[in-house]
């Protein structure tokens, strides 16, 4: 698609983002778009909720009844956004999103970031074994958008989310909280790119904060133009399991055991354990087992500030504290966190 420009554009156009439609903006992840978001000033949020919903909404944010199985509901509630940002629950039906991007496109919304928060979508090995489908699906959700010739994708890359790998338990990081031991793949030295959830707040109002287009030819400040189908690439941290382990270590004054694994024989491991899973909860543990560790491998894609480079600049995201977050990660563990305890049987 060619690059279009303001000065090209017809009497009345406003070169900004002022309208905002969240999906799942009571969520773990939503909430923290919501916030973020009204707090700029900048933008009208508007949160397409389930009829009867008791998810809280953070104040500010304006409620639009949906029903998902009516997508004229949909659709009015789509009518006049400039962004629709979709984050879903693990637990929604498997067409929801689907329903989104089609009612998107007959509202005439011209940006959608998908709901496909993660590791690098245009990393083709990564996705390949990628056991949980999360980045295949999110290359699909993409793909889905970009066909209906209206409505433009912008996929927020992120890694995974710092606080919550550390405390959901070995399958993830290597944490095991409950025996305080801590497996390190291929020792521990390969640095990955995560994120907390502020942070990915932040990119998301600074992103829909700039020009929406650049002015003329000759203007070079960044614009959400920039990214359209484009993955946007964000990170907190480039961090290996050793430095979280020295900074839970010094945060907790715990001292723990180590041990250390093959990244590719965890990997392999993971894929057995999917084999001979006799129930659905047994495969899913063992296909998270194999994709969290693939991230690790050296130079296997987890890192990929160093090969895509980062948009935190551009947006202004400021540079996290370590400690600070792991602190977040613990109170969370302190507050009853639920971890995925079972995955134990795999590690």
């Amino acid at each position: 698609m060619a690059q279009k420009y303001a000065k090209d554009q017809p009497s009345g156009f406003t070169n900004r983002i002022e309208r905002v439609a969240l999906v799942g903006a009571g969520g773990q992840l939503g909430s923290h778009f919501a916030t973020a978001l009204l707090r700029t000033g900048k933008h009208t949020v508007t949160a397409l909720t389930r009829a009867g919903s008791k998810n809280e909404l953070p104040a500010g944010v304006v409620a639009a009844p949906v029903d998902y199985d009516d997508e004229a509901t949909l659709v009015t509630a789509l009518q006049g956004q400039q962004f629709l940002v979709i984050t879903l629950s693990v637990t929604a039906a498997p067409d929801t999103h689907s329903k989104l991007v089609r009612a998107a496109a007959k509202a005439g919304v011209p940006y959608v970031m998908p709901n496909t928060y993660g590791s690098d979508p245009a990393n083709a090995d990564l996705l390949r074994d990628d056991l949980l489908q999360t980045g295949p699906q999110g290359v699909a959700h993409c793909a889905e958008i970009e066909a209906t010739g209206v409505s433009s994708w912008i996929a927020l890359v992120c890694g995974m989310w710092y606080e919550y790998s550390l405390v959901l338990g070995p399958v993830c990081l290597g944490f095991d909280h409950a025996e305080k031991k801590m497996t390190l793949y291929d020792g521990g030295e390969a640095r990955v790119n995560l994120t907390t959830f502020e942070q990915c707040a932040r990119a998301v109002a600074a992103l829909v904060s700039l020009k929406e287009l650049p002015e003329d030819e000759g203007d070079e400040e960044p614009t959400v133009s920039r990214w359209r189908n484009k993955p946007l690439y964000v990170s907190s941290f480039l961090v290996s399991q050793r430095e979280m382990l020295e900074s839970w270590e010094r945060v907790t004054g715990e001292e723990w055991e180590v041990e250390s694994e093959p990244s590719r024989e965890r990997y392999q491991r993971g894929v057995a354990a999917m084999q001979a899973a006799g129930d659905p909860i047994g495969v899913r543990m063992g296909a998270a087992l194999a994709t969290f560790v693939r991230l690790f491998y050296p130079n296997g894609g987890g890192d990929f500030e160093s090969t895509r480079g980062l948009a935190n600049g551009l947006l202004g995201l400021p540079k996290e504290d370590l400690d600070e977050r792991t602190r977040v990660a613990k109170k969370m563990l302190d507050d009853g966190y639920p971890q995925w305890v079972f995955g134990r049987l795999q590690t």
